[in-house]
């Protein structure tokens, strides 16, 4: 069998169903261009017959995408068939995705029929579908809940109707990871044909199981998984694409790969959420903000001393820079002289056990200590003249004006101006600060928090800029966060040396 795993990625189908998180046009493209970077090998682009919305996306996607299969869904029906074949027309590789109920459930409550009548149906919509496209997946919704004698009639039907690749969903999330492995490995020993198409799975996470199960149907003969990124889709969501790739490339006993390019993940992640206005849970795997976050003094100890005492996987492979040490209570000193180290500076053994101590008396009050109140507990003082100074700012914005903004800084005491323009009034000054220095950077990372609450509240902002191979921090507080957010630019360019 072969070793290789197809990644069906249904975030644009099923994972757009999640209430609020509809994309437009525009915007499926630009998810369907970074999957195909990603290098999912089935993109499921949407459900033509549902709405004009959803076949223009399919044709648009259909023209944009090179590498990746586009696949349309519809039901066991003519005119379904008929449109998603129209929306598939310009697609360079298409594949039309077809099917019916197969669960006493569904033959019985939902679609009130008989089983004989489910396979003739379910036999016309591929044979139908073939008329249009050599590419032709069946899926046999509520399998997990079908009896196994009965899936396998209706797989063994279908292949020989012209299907090339059979779903079994656990469309419900009912399904046990033995119990779905067996499913699988049921229909590879007793449907005759099977051997003539692959095996599908596409998996629900009502019960938390959606991973777990979809690795038992790999491991028990399937080699497509349909997943989608940050795990979204219908209810609880569907099987997450990261985890499953990241599953296969950890686990080399597997013995399987797949051609997703995990460095990719981070970002193509962090695109989804942002589109759909969905975040990511802090505690996600792979993905979520904690998922390489170490707070624990006995853990970032060890992490620091080698990474894979705490961590089967190197942020890097996934697209993040490094693992985070968070400063909490619970920290120790080697999280702490991590931080100082980072921070610039280099305390012998008496000076960080007397910053340790105020630490500790700090971190008590504190959910998380950050790099501001480091330095003003290794006693730093923003005071004297600095190499780099803001001396001028000017912002001009509005709703029909373009961001225009002057800044004079004071470079080794010698005070130079410049004016630039930007997407926002914090693009522009950022921009103008850039030609006013000799330093290539770029941001990497701009959070603004508010200190206390209302509008005329105290706002603090932190940056991390990158030079070369390093990353600086700046902080900066004002009750103009357009002030504050330059200042805290300022002070990470001038921590490089």
């Amino acid at each position: 069998m072969d070793d290789k795993v197809i990644i069906f990625d249904t975030t644009l189908r099923d994972g757009e169903q999640v209430p609020g998180c509809q994309l437009n046009t525009i915007e499926k493209i630009e998810v369907a261009e970074v999957l195909e970077a990603l290098g999912v090998d089935v993109i499921e682009a949407g459900f033509p017959i549902s709405s004009p919305g959803d076949f223009k996306s399919v044709v648009e996607i259909s023209k944009a995408i090179t590498n990746p299969v586009i696949c349309a869904l519809t039901r066991a029906v003519k005119k379904d068939i008929e449109v998603a074949a129209e929306a598939l027309q310009f697609a360079k590789r298409k594949r039309i995705h077809t099917g019916i109920g197969t669960s006493p459930f569904h033959i019985k409550y939902k679609i009130k029929t008989t089983p004989e009548e489910i396979i003739r149906r379910a036999c016309d919509s591929v044979k139908y579908a073939r008329k249009f496209v050599d590419d032709v997946e069946f899926y046999a919704e509520d399998a997990g809940r079908s009896d196994n004698e009965y899936l396998a009639r209706v797989i063994e039907a279908v292949i020989n109707a012209g299907a090339t690749v059979v779903n079994i969903p656990d469309t419900t999330g009912y399904c046990m990871p033995e119990e779905y492995g067996a499913k699988i490995k049921y229909l590879v020993e007793h449907v005759p044909n099977i051997n003539k198409a692959m095996i599908s799975t596409h998996c629900h996470n009502d019960l938390g199981m959606a991973t777990a199960n979809t690795m038992m149907g790999v491991i028990n003969g399937a080699r497509q998984v349909e997943v989608t990124i940050n795990g979204i889709g219908e209810r609880a969501g569907n099987t997450s694409l990261e985890e499953i790739a990241m599953i296969i490339k950890s686990h080399h006993d597997l013995k399987l790969r797949t051609d997703i390019n995990t460095k990719h993940i981070f970002s193509t992640s962090r695109l989804v959420s942002t589109l759909m206005s969905m975040p990511v849970q802090a505690n996600k795997a792979i993905v979520g903000r904690n998922a390489f976050a170490h707070s624990s003094g006995i853990h970032q100890d060890g992490v620091l001393k080698n990474r894979e005492n705490y961590e089967i996987i190197d942020p890097v492979e996934v697209g993040i820079r490094e693992s985070s040490i968070i400063l909490t209570a619970r920290s120790g000193r080697a999280a702490l002289n991590h931080r100082l180290e980072l921070l610039g500076f280099n305390l012998g053994k008496e000076e960080l056990d007397d910053v340790y101590h105020r630490f500790l008396l700090l971190a008590d009050k504190k959910k998380e200590i950050n790099d501001e109140d480091i330095r003003i507990l290794t006693g730093e003082v923003f005071q004297g003249e600095k190499s780099l100074k803001l001396e001028l700012l000017q912002v001009t914005c509005g709703k029909s004006a373009i961001p225009v903004a002057t800044v004079g800084l004071k470079v080794n005491g010698e005070v130079h101006t410049s004016t630039a323009s930007g997407n926002g009034p914090i693009d522009a000054a950022f921009t103008a600060v850039k030609h006013l220095i000799s330093k290539t950077v770029h941001l990497e990372e701009f959070l603004i928090q508010a200190i206390t609450r209302g509008s005329d509240d105290l706002g603090k902002v932190h940056v991390q800029v990158g030079h070369g191979d390093k990353i600086y921090y700046g902080f900066g507080t004002n009750t103009d966060i357009i002030t504050a957010s330059v200042e805290a630019f300022i002070d990470a360019i001038s921590k490089i040396k």
